[in-house]
């Protein structure tokens, strides 16, 4: 490869070895489109404000545009031997265009240059993300709408606590993509400034017009302070914060569903297009996308802990430690973006097992707090009947009955409260359908978050 750009000051080629541990376009040239994009509005800046001439901006812009179709087509591959993307691209320029390419670098430093990259390419991975999750969210509404009344267990410390539908667990996960599509749309929001103009740090002499180069970009404004433009990477660290978010949700459902359709629980079946077997055990049928996406939380999570490190200690303005903050961003995106992509037919595809949901909450005494309810009802204290619904219980188990098979004598010799009417007031679908409370899993009561979810997403 030619001479660095930067080869004036030194006397000496640089070691072979130093050159590959400087380099970065194995990873960065991935913004070659985004590093063009910004080229062709500096140069276009330049030429507007005369401190290049209009034929030549108009010839950078040309040239740039041809260097972008060649990469596109495969006509002109990255050089690996590049330092990075910036200077493989300004030095194709120059080959192809001689000293008028050398005049796109003016009031430019790669310090901007490749804060402005980052953010163009991550603005677009940004939209990419928020349209994958949100489809995510519209096919768990979708599920949700179709399981109002399927009742399962609700649980705590994983033990079976009260009635729940399917349809009302499904909608606590859709409230919590909700959320991280907010977080995401915040993102995209504080991080949409631009950097470019800044320089190296301290701006430039050049009457330089960064409003227009923002502009040109579809950026809220300029950066207002140069330091900051070139050495801020708090939006990769909180782009990162809001992936790890979405990947713990994904963790979290993952962790539910590999209980699920264990022999265990067999609440649900999954696709055999969405499982894998065993190299030994014909019977198997492992839930392998949950459990690398479990695993997969983790390596997002370390890309934060990699970006908040990295940060922690830097003076003021650019240092190379930065170079370190596109492979752990870029890791993140590419991670969720796989991992969302797999989990939305995984989950659209999977045979919900109604049947045994409801067994499965029929045997847990999940009525009892309805139970207790009936009592306080007709007057008795809320504490009098806990224990004495406590007291029921344990007889059940005793005699190996439930709440709704235990004979209405042995209710009547704890309270003359107990009526007939105590086997409607504990039935499954009853304790469902009564919980009407805002939030709650009636069916009511889900449809009305379903309005709600429906709504968020025409926001």
């Amino acid at each position: 490869m030619a001479d660095m750009m930067w080869a004036g000051r030194f006397s000496k080629k640089i070691d072979d070895t130093v050159n590959a541990f400087n380099s970065s376009i194995a990873f960065d040239g991935r913004m070659y489109r985004h590093d063009i994009q910004g080229s062709i509005a500096h140069a276009t800046m330049l030429g507007d404000c005369g401190i290049i001439t209009k034929e030549d901006s108009l010839q950078i812009i040309d040239g740039l545009k041809g260097i972008l179709a060649d990469i596109d087509s495969g006509k002109l591959p990255l050089d690996p031997s590049a330092e990075d993307i910036h200077m493989f691209i300004e030095a194709e320029l120059t080959k192809r265009l001689g000293d008028v390419g050398k005049r796109l670098h003016t009031s430019r430093s790669r310090n901007d240059q490749v804060a402005v990259d980052i953010r163009l390419y991550l603005r677009d991975e940004i939209e990419e993300i928020y349209a994958l999750v949100k489809k995510l969210v519209v096919t768990l509404i979708d599920m949700a709408e179709n399981h109002k009344e399927t009742i399962m267990s609700g649980y705590t410390h994983l033990q079976r606590a009260q009635p729940i539908t399917f349809g009302h667990h499904l909608m606590a996960y859709v409230f919590m993509f909700l959320r991280d599509l907010d977080r995401l749309k915040d993102v995209s929001k504080r991080m949409n400034y631009c950097p470019l103009g800044s320089g190296a740090l301290a701006g430039t002499t050049y009457r330089t017009n960064r409003k227009q180069t923002a502009e040109l970009l579809g950026f809220t404004a300029p950066m207002p302070n140069s330091l900051d433009g070139v050495s801020d990477r708090d939006f990769c660290v909180e782009l990162n914060c809001a992936l790890s978010l979405i990947m713990t949700h994904l963790s979290r459902f993952s962790e539910e569903i590999i209980m699920w359709c264990s022999w265990e629980f067999k609440f649900i079946e999954l696709d055999d297009a969405f499982a894998t077997g065993s190299s030994i055990m014909p019977q198997k049928k492992n839930p392998d996308i949950t459990e690398l996406i479990r695993g997969k939380t983790g390596r997002v999570n370390g890309d934060l802990v990699t970006l908040l490190s990295m940060l922690k200690g830097l003076p003021l303005a650019y240092n190379k430690d930065m170079q370190e903050d596109k492979e752990a961003i870029f890791d993140a995106v590419d991670n969720v973006k796989l991992c969302v992509k797999t989990f939305i037919p995984m989950i659209s595809t999977m045979k919900v097992l109604k049947e045994n949901m409801r067994n499965a909450a029929a045997r847990g005494f999940i009525n009892a707090t309805d139970c207790a309810d009936y009592l306080v009802k007709k007057g008795m204290p809320f504490r009098d009947a806990y224990k004495i619904t406590g007291t029921l219980v344990a007889q059940c188990i005793e005699k190996n009955l439930t709440l709704e098979t235990l004979p209405i004598e042995d209710y009547k010799a704890m309270t003359e409260l107990f009526d007939n009417d105590v086997y409607d007031a504990i039935n499954l679908e009853t304790c469902v359908r009564e919980r009407k409370s805002e939030g709650a899993p009636s069916p009511e009561s889900v449809t009305e978050q379903i309005n709600i979810a429906r709504k968020a997403l025409e926001v």
